[in-house]
Protein backbone atom coordinates (compact mmCIF):
# COMPACT_ATOMS: atom_id res chain seq x y z
CA UNK A 1 0.00 0.00 0.00
CA UNK A 2 1.33 3.57 -1.22
CA UNK A 3 0.95 5.96 2.13
CA UNK A 4 1.05 8.82 0.09
CA UNK A 5 -1.49 11.30 1.50
CA UNK A 6 -4.13 12.25 -1.65
CA UNK A 7 -7.33 14.91 -1.68
CA UNK A 8 -10.07 14.71 -4.31
CA UNK A 9 -11.87 18.22 -4.39
CA UNK A 10 -15.70 17.32 -5.96
CA UNK A 11 -18.25 20.01 -6.50
CA UNK A 12 -20.53 16.85 -5.94
CA UNK A 13 -19.33 13.13 -5.22
CA UNK A 14 -22.02 11.64 -7.52
CA UNK A 15 -22.76 7.86 -7.73
CA UNK A 16 -20.28 7.54 -10.47
CA UNK A 17 -17.23 9.06 -9.11
CA UNK A 18 -17.54 6.53 -6.39
CA UNK A 19 -16.54 2.79 -7.91
CA UNK A 20 -13.22 4.03 -9.15
CA UNK A 21 -11.85 6.07 -5.81
CA UNK A 22 -13.06 3.00 -3.41
CA UNK A 23 -10.48 1.17 -5.98
CA UNK A 24 -8.27 4.20 -5.53
CA UNK A 25 -8.74 4.36 -1.76
CA UNK A 26 -7.89 0.44 -2.07
CA UNK A 27 -3.99 1.51 -3.89
CA UNK A 28 -3.66 4.89 -1.48
CA UNK A 29 -5.40 4.78 2.22
CA UNK A 30 -4.92 8.36 3.32
CA UNK A 31 -7.04 9.45 0.27
CA UNK A 32 -9.98 11.71 1.35
CA UNK A 33 -12.40 12.74 -0.93
CA UNK A 34 -13.74 17.29 0.19
CA UNK A 35 -17.20 17.70 -1.39
CA UNK A 36 -19.56 20.31 -1.40
CA UNK A 37 -22.35 18.21 -1.65
CA UNK A 38 -22.58 14.33 -1.02
CA UNK A 39 -25.45 12.70 -1.89
CA UNK A 40 -24.63 9.02 0.24
CA UNK A 41 -22.81 6.25 -0.59
CA UNK A 42 -23.97 3.65 -3.91
CA UNK A 43 -25.43 0.58 -2.78
CA UNK A 44 -22.27 -1.73 -2.39
CA UNK A 45 -20.01 1.17 -1.73
CA UNK A 46 -21.14 2.07 1.54
CA UNK A 47 -18.12 3.25 3.61
CA UNK A 48 -15.74 2.67 0.96
CA UNK A 49 -14.38 6.39 0.94
CA UNK A 50 -13.56 8.75 3.60
CA UNK A 51 -15.55 11.64 2.64
CA UNK A 52 -15.61 15.12 4.14
CA UNK A 53 -18.43 17.68 3.52
CA UNK A 54 -17.31 21.22 3.20
CA UNK A 55 -19.72 23.80 3.36
CA UNK A 56 -22.46 24.70 0.94
CA UNK A 57 -22.66 23.84 -2.69
CA UNK A 58 -24.58 26.29 -4.88
CA UNK A 59 -24.74 26.78 -8.60
CA UNK A 60 -25.43 30.06 -9.78
CA UNK A 61 -27.00 30.61 -13.13
CA UNK A 62 -25.75 33.44 -14.89
CA UNK A 63 -27.75 32.83 -18.26
CA UNK A 64 -30.32 30.25 -18.22
CA UNK A 65 -30.16 27.65 -20.95
CA UNK A 66 -31.83 24.37 -20.90
CA UNK A 67 -30.64 23.55 -24.07
CA UNK A 68 -26.73 23.98 -23.23
CA UNK A 69 -25.26 23.41 -19.83
CA UNK A 70 -25.37 27.33 -19.80
CA UNK A 71 -23.09 29.99 -18.08
CA UNK A 72 -23.22 29.30 -14.26
CA UNK A 73 -20.93 30.13 -11.25
CA UNK A 74 -20.18 27.22 -9.19
CA UNK A 75 -20.27 28.35 -5.49
CA UNK A 76 -18.63 26.28 -3.28
CA UNK A 77 -16.56 27.23 0.45
CA UNK A 78 -13.44 28.66 0.96
CA UNK A 79 -12.96 26.72 3.87
CA UNK A 80 -11.85 24.10 1.93
CA UNK A 81 -8.09 26.19 3.09
CA UNK A 82 -9.12 24.74 6.44
CA UNK A 83 -9.32 21.33 5.61
CA UNK A 84 -6.15 21.24 3.45
CA UNK A 85 -3.79 22.53 6.14
CA UNK A 86 -4.75 19.97 8.21
CA UNK A 87 -4.44 16.99 5.74
CA UNK A 88 -1.65 18.33 4.22
CA UNK A 89 -2.29 15.97 1.07
CA UNK A 90 1.35 15.38 -0.88
CA UNK A 91 -0.90 14.82 -4.63
CA UNK A 92 -4.48 16.78 -4.96
CA UNK A 93 -7.02 15.70 -8.14
CA UNK A 94 -9.40 18.83 -8.50
CA UNK A 95 -12.83 19.34 -11.05
CA UNK A 96 -12.44 20.85 -13.46
CA UNK A 97 -11.52 24.84 -13.45
CA UNK A 98 -13.43 26.13 -10.63
CA UNK A 99 -12.94 27.60 -7.20
CA UNK A 100 -11.51 25.00 -5.40
CA UNK A 101 -8.99 24.04 -8.57
CA UNK A 102 -7.90 27.93 -8.09
CA UNK A 103 -7.05 27.75 -4.38
CA UNK A 104 -5.17 24.60 -4.72
CA UNK A 105 -2.86 26.13 -7.45
CA UNK A 106 -2.42 29.08 -5.83
CA UNK A 107 -1.40 27.55 -2.39
CA UNK A 108 0.69 24.97 -4.01
CA UNK A 109 3.81 27.00 -4.31
CA UNK A 110 3.57 27.67 -0.41
CA UNK A 111 2.76 23.83 0.33
CA UNK A 112 4.02 21.88 -2.56
CA UNK A 113 1.30 19.44 -2.97
CA UNK A 114 1.19 18.62 -6.73
CA UNK A 115 -2.38 19.51 -8.31
CA UNK A 116 -3.97 17.10 -11.14
CA UNK A 117 -6.94 18.71 -13.16
CA UNK A 118 -9.75 16.17 -13.53
CA UNK A 119 -11.75 17.29 -17.04
CA UNK A 120 -15.02 15.36 -17.07
CA UNK A 121 -14.77 15.91 -20.73
CA UNK A 122 -15.57 18.46 -23.82
CA UNK A 123 -18.53 20.34 -24.94
CA UNK A 124 -19.71 23.16 -26.18
CA UNK A 125 -21.64 24.57 -22.68
CA UNK A 126 -18.42 23.94 -21.02
CA UNK A 127 -15.52 24.86 -23.22
CA UNK A 128 -15.86 28.37 -23.47
CA UNK A 129 -13.98 28.11 -26.84
CA UNK A 130 -14.82 31.87 -27.87
CA UNK A 131 -14.28 33.77 -24.21
CA UNK A 132 -10.51 34.74 -24.59
CA UNK A 133 -10.76 35.76 -20.11
CA UNK A 134 -11.64 32.26 -19.65
CA UNK A 135 -9.26 30.32 -21.52
CA UNK A 136 -6.43 32.42 -20.69
CA UNK A 137 -7.01 31.84 -17.04
CA UNK A 138 -7.42 27.91 -18.07
CA UNK A 139 -3.98 28.12 -19.73
CA UNK A 140 -2.64 29.26 -16.95
CA UNK A 141 -4.35 26.91 -14.68
CA UNK A 142 -3.03 24.08 -16.50
CA UNK A 143 0.58 25.72 -16.64
CA UNK A 144 0.50 25.45 -12.76
CA UNK A 145 -1.02 21.87 -13.03
CA UNK A 146 1.33 18.94 -12.53
CA UNK A 147 -1.46 17.09 -14.65
CA UNK A 148 -4.58 16.65 -15.88
CA UNK A 149 -6.95 13.88 -16.76
CA UNK A 150 -9.98 13.32 -18.63
CA UNK A 151 -12.32 10.26 -19.42
CA UNK A 152 -12.66 10.83 -23.26
CA UNK A 153 -10.20 11.87 -26.07
CA UNK A 154 -12.27 14.91 -26.63
CA UNK A 155 -11.34 15.72 -23.48
CA UNK A 156 -7.74 15.45 -23.93
CA UNK A 157 -7.78 16.84 -27.27
CA UNK A 158 -9.10 20.28 -25.45
CA UNK A 159 -7.12 20.12 -22.81
CA UNK A 160 -3.98 20.05 -25.27
CA UNK A 161 -4.65 21.82 -28.12
CA UNK A 162 -7.22 24.65 -26.62
CA UNK A 163 -5.66 25.00 -22.99
CA UNK A 164 -1.88 23.94 -24.78
CA UNK A 165 -1.63 21.52 -21.71
CA UNK A 166 1.91 19.36 -22.49
CA UNK A 167 1.06 16.05 -24.47
CA UNK A 168 3.03 13.97 -21.80
CA UNK A 169 1.05 15.14 -18.78
CA UNK A 170 -2.51 14.50 -20.07
CA UNK A 171 -3.70 11.47 -19.56
CA UNK A 172 -7.10 9.98 -21.14
CA UNK A 173 -8.61 7.05 -19.15
CA UNK A 174 -12.71 6.59 -18.40
CA UNK A 175 -12.52 7.31 -14.52
CA UNK A 176 -16.31 7.69 -14.16
CA UNK A 177 -17.30 4.59 -14.42
CA UNK A 178 -20.08 2.06 -13.25
CA UNK A 179 -19.77 -1.35 -11.07
CA UNK A 180 -22.55 -3.60 -11.55
CA UNK A 181 -23.11 -4.48 -8.02
CA UNK A 182 -23.98 -0.58 -7.64
CA UNK A 183 -26.88 -1.22 -9.73
CA UNK A 184 -28.47 -4.03 -8.54
CA UNK A 185 -32.23 -3.38 -8.82
CA UNK A 186 -34.40 -6.27 -9.56
CA UNK A 187 -37.34 -7.23 -12.03
CA UNK A 188 -40.06 -6.68 -10.27
CA UNK A 189 -40.47 -2.86 -10.58
CA UNK A 190 -40.65 -2.65 -13.86
CA UNK A 191 -42.72 -5.39 -14.62
CA UNK A 192 -45.14 -3.87 -11.77
CA UNK A 193 -45.15 -0.69 -13.89
CA UNK A 194 -45.58 -2.26 -17.63
CA UNK A 195 -47.11 -5.60 -16.94
CA UNK A 196 -47.46 -6.32 -20.41
CA UNK A 197 -45.72 -3.93 -22.60
CA UNK A 198 -44.65 -5.00 -26.06
CA UNK A 199 -41.40 -5.64 -27.14
CA UNK A 200 -38.87 -4.09 -27.88
CA UNK A 201 -38.23 -1.95 -25.41
CA UNK A 202 -36.50 1.45 -25.72
CA UNK A 203 -34.77 2.79 -22.63
CA UNK A 204 -34.04 6.56 -22.44
CA UNK A 205 -33.20 7.41 -18.68
CA UNK A 206 -32.41 11.49 -17.70
CA UNK A 207 -33.75 14.56 -16.89
CA UNK A 208 -36.41 16.00 -19.13
CA UNK A 209 -35.26 19.01 -20.20
CA UNK A 210 -34.28 20.53 -23.48
CA UNK A 211 -30.06 19.16 -23.49
CA UNK A 212 -30.81 15.72 -22.77
CA UNK A 213 -32.72 15.64 -26.34
CA UNK A 214 -35.92 13.78 -25.29
CA UNK A 215 -37.80 15.50 -28.19
CA UNK A 216 -35.59 14.39 -30.70
CA UNK A 217 -36.19 10.75 -29.72
CA UNK A 218 -40.35 11.08 -29.53
CA UNK A 219 -39.80 13.22 -32.66
CA UNK A 220 -37.90 9.80 -34.64
CA UNK A 221 -41.19 7.93 -32.45
CA UNK A 222 -43.40 10.09 -34.89
CA UNK A 223 -41.25 9.01 -37.74
CA UNK A 224 -41.79 5.57 -36.63
CA UNK A 225 -45.32 5.90 -36.53
CA UNK A 226 -45.68 7.39 -40.23
CA UNK A 227 -43.95 4.40 -41.52
CA UNK A 228 -46.39 1.96 -39.76
CA UNK A 229 -44.18 0.70 -36.59
CA UNK A 230 -46.11 0.18 -33.70
CA UNK A 231 -44.51 -3.01 -32.52
CA UNK A 232 -42.19 -1.56 -30.02
CA UNK A 233 -42.59 0.19 -26.29
CA UNK A 234 -40.34 3.51 -25.04
CA UNK A 235 -39.97 3.83 -21.44
CA UNK A 236 -39.38 6.93 -20.12
CA UNK A 237 -37.47 7.33 -16.59
CA UNK A 238 -36.83 11.12 -15.44
CA UNK A 239 -38.56 13.95 -14.91
CA UNK A 240 -38.53 17.77 -15.16
CA UNK A 241 -39.70 20.47 -16.96
CA UNK A 242 -40.68 19.11 -20.17
CA UNK A 243 -42.67 16.16 -18.98
CA UNK A 244 -46.02 18.05 -19.93
CA UNK A 245 -44.94 19.62 -22.90
CA UNK A 246 -43.58 16.08 -23.90
CA UNK A 247 -46.63 14.22 -23.10
CA UNK A 248 -49.11 16.37 -25.08
CA UNK A 249 -46.21 15.67 -28.16
CA UNK A 250 -47.08 11.98 -27.41
CA UNK A 251 -50.83 12.27 -27.21
CA UNK A 252 -50.68 15.31 -30.59
CA UNK A 253 -48.89 12.39 -32.61
CA UNK A 254 -50.76 9.03 -31.37
CA UNK A 255 -48.16 8.00 -29.37
CA UNK A 256 -49.66 7.48 -26.27
CA UNK A 257 -49.88 4.18 -26.62
CA UNK A 258 -45.80 3.42 -27.25
CA UNK A 259 -44.53 5.38 -24.62
CA UNK A 260 -44.45 4.77 -20.49
CA UNK A 261 -43.72 7.60 -17.98
CA UNK A 262 -42.24 6.20 -15.51
CA UNK A 263 -41.35 9.15 -13.38
CA UNK A 264 -38.14 9.92 -10.76
CA UNK A 265 -36.59 6.49 -9.99
CA UNK A 266 -34.10 6.22 -7.27
CA UNK A 267 -30.85 5.62 -8.05
CA UNK A 268 -30.84 1.64 -6.47
CA UNK A 269 -33.64 1.19 -9.01
CA UNK A 270 -32.52 1.77 -11.63
CA UNK A 271 -31.15 -1.06 -12.71
CA UNK A 272 -34.23 -2.84 -13.05
CA UNK A 273 -35.34 -0.76 -16.01
CA UNK A 274 -31.71 -1.42 -17.76
CA UNK A 275 -31.98 -5.37 -17.14
CA UNK A 276 -35.77 -4.99 -18.62
CA UNK A 277 -35.56 -2.94 -21.41
CA UNK A 278 -33.80 -4.18 -24.89
CA UNK A 279 -32.47 -0.67 -26.26
CA UNK A 280 -31.02 2.19 -24.55
CA UNK A 281 -31.08 5.31 -26.24
CA UNK A 282 -28.68 8.75 -25.61
CA UNK A 283 -30.22 11.58 -27.57
CA UNK A 284 -28.67 14.39 -25.57
CA UNK A 285 -27.52 17.44 -27.10
CA UNK A 286 -24.65 17.93 -25.21
CA UNK A 287 -22.95 15.77 -22.70
CA UNK A 288 -19.24 15.82 -21.07
CA UNK A 289 -19.38 12.22 -20.21
CA UNK A 290 -22.34 10.34 -20.24
CA UNK A 291 -22.43 7.37 -17.77
CA UNK A 292 -25.85 6.11 -18.14
CA UNK A 293 -24.50 5.01 -21.29
CA UNK A 294 -22.36 3.00 -19.43
CA UNK A 295 -24.35 2.02 -17.38
CA UNK A 296 -26.50 0.19 -19.92
CA UNK A 297 -23.48 -1.31 -22.02
CA UNK A 298 -22.38 -2.93 -18.35
CA UNK A 299 -25.51 -4.75 -18.12
CA UNK A 300 -25.23 -6.26 -21.97
CA UNK A 301 -27.59 -3.18 -23.94
CA UNK A 302 -26.67 -1.71 -27.44
CA UNK A 303 -26.98 1.55 -27.68
CA UNK A 304 -28.21 3.97 -29.67
CA UNK A 305 -25.48 7.52 -28.47
CA UNK A 306 -26.17 10.95 -30.02
CA UNK A 307 -22.64 12.21 -30.75
CA UNK A 308 -23.13 15.38 -28.61
CA UNK A 309 -22.14 12.83 -25.42
CA UNK A 310 -18.78 11.86 -24.72
CA UNK A 311 -19.32 8.40 -24.00
CA UNK A 312 -20.48 8.03 -27.98
CA UNK A 313 -16.57 7.56 -28.54
CA UNK A 314 -17.00 3.87 -26.57
CA UNK A 315 -19.76 3.08 -29.29
CA UNK A 316 -18.72 1.17 -32.24
CA UNK A 317 -21.17 1.64 -35.24
CA UNK A 318 -22.68 -1.51 -36.30
CA UNK A 319 -21.28 -3.59 -33.56
CA UNK A 320 -22.67 -2.28 -30.00
CA UNK A 321 -24.97 -0.15 -31.56
CA UNK A 322 -24.86 2.98 -33.61
CA UNK A 323 -24.07 6.98 -33.31
CA UNK A 324 -26.62 9.87 -34.48
CA UNK A 325 -26.05 13.67 -34.89
CA UNK A 326 -27.94 15.20 -32.03
CA UNK A 327 -30.54 17.24 -34.75
CA UNK A 328 -31.75 14.23 -36.72
CA UNK A 329 -34.92 12.66 -36.01
CA UNK A 330 -35.52 10.74 -39.38
CA UNK A 331 -31.31 9.45 -38.80
CA UNK A 332 -32.27 7.95 -35.36
CA UNK A 333 -35.37 6.85 -36.59
CA UNK A 334 -33.45 4.56 -38.94
CA UNK A 335 -31.65 2.92 -36.51
CA UNK A 336 -34.58 2.54 -34.13
CA UNK A 337 -36.29 0.62 -37.68
CA UNK A 338 -33.06 -1.60 -37.77
CA UNK A 339 -33.77 -3.13 -34.38
CA UNK A 340 -37.57 -3.39 -34.86
CA UNK A 341 -36.57 -4.98 -38.37
CA UNK A 342 -33.68 -7.64 -37.15
CA UNK A 343 -34.51 -8.18 -33.35
CA UNK A 344 -32.25 -10.63 -32.83
CA UNK A 345 -29.01 -8.13 -33.16
CA UNK A 346 -30.34 -6.87 -29.81
CA UNK A 347 -28.48 -9.67 -28.12
CA UNK A 348 -25.45 -9.57 -30.38
CA UNK A 349 -25.00 -6.25 -30.10
CA UNK A 350 -25.64 -6.50 -26.11
CA UNK A 351 -23.01 -9.00 -25.78
CA UNK A 352 -20.24 -6.38 -27.47
CA UNK A 353 -21.29 -3.89 -25.13
CA UNK A 354 -20.41 -6.08 -22.34
CA UNK A 355 -17.09 -6.96 -24.21
CA UNK A 356 -16.19 -3.47 -24.41
CA UNK A 357 -16.74 -2.50 -20.72
CA UNK A 358 -15.27 -5.33 -19.56
CA UNK A 359 -11.64 -3.03 -20.27
CA UNK A 360 -13.56 0.23 -18.58
CA UNK A 361 -13.40 -1.25 -15.06
CA UNK A 362 -13.36 0.51 -11.90
CA UNK A 363 -9.96 -1.46 -11.02
CA UNK A 364 -8.42 -0.02 -14.51
CA UNK A 365 -9.46 3.38 -13.58
CA UNK A 366 -8.15 3.22 -10.64
CA UNK A 367 -4.44 1.98 -11.78
CA UNK A 368 -4.38 4.65 -14.54
CA UNK A 369 -5.27 7.38 -11.62
CA UNK A 370 -2.29 5.32 -9.25
CA UNK A 371 -0.08 5.98 -12.54
CA UNK A 372 -0.63 9.49 -12.33
CA UNK A 373 -0.42 10.22 -9.02
CA UNK A 374 3.06 8.39 -9.16
CA UNK A 375 4.46 10.36 -11.64
CA UNK A 376 3.90 13.20 -10.46
CA UNK A 377 5.33 12.68 -6.73
CA UNK A 378 8.19 11.28 -8.70
CA UNK A 379 8.69 14.67 -10.38
CA UNK A 380 8.22 16.20 -7.08
CA UNK A 381 10.90 14.21 -6.03
CA UNK A 382 13.04 14.88 -8.56
CA UNK A 383 12.60 18.77 -8.27
CA UNK A 384 13.32 18.46 -4.62
CA UNK A 385 16.98 16.93 -5.74
CA UNK A 386 17.56 19.13 -8.34
CA UNK A 387 16.87 23.03 -6.07
CA UNK A 388 19.34 21.08 -3.27
CA UNK A 389 22.03 20.33 -6.09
Amino acid sequence: MNQCRVAWLLPVAWFYWQPALSEFTQLFPQTTVFTGLFPGFAKGLEGSLQVEVVGRFRVIELTQDESSYGDNFTYLSPGIVGHLLRLRPQVIFSSSFGVWTIIALLLKPLLGWRVVIAYEGSSPGVDYRHSALRLLVRRFMVWLADACISNSRAGGAYLMEILRARADRVFVQPYEIPDEKTLPGDSQPTQLAFPSVQRPIFLFVGHLIPRKGLPLLLKACAVLQERGYENYTLVVVGDGSQREELEAFCQAHNLSDRVHWAGRVNYDQIGSYFKNADVFVFPTQEDTWGVVTLEAMLLGKPILCSQGAGTSELIVNGENGYVFAPDAAAELANLMQKFLDFPDEIAKMGDKSKQIMAQYTPMAAAKCLAEVTELVMAASHKAKLQTRS
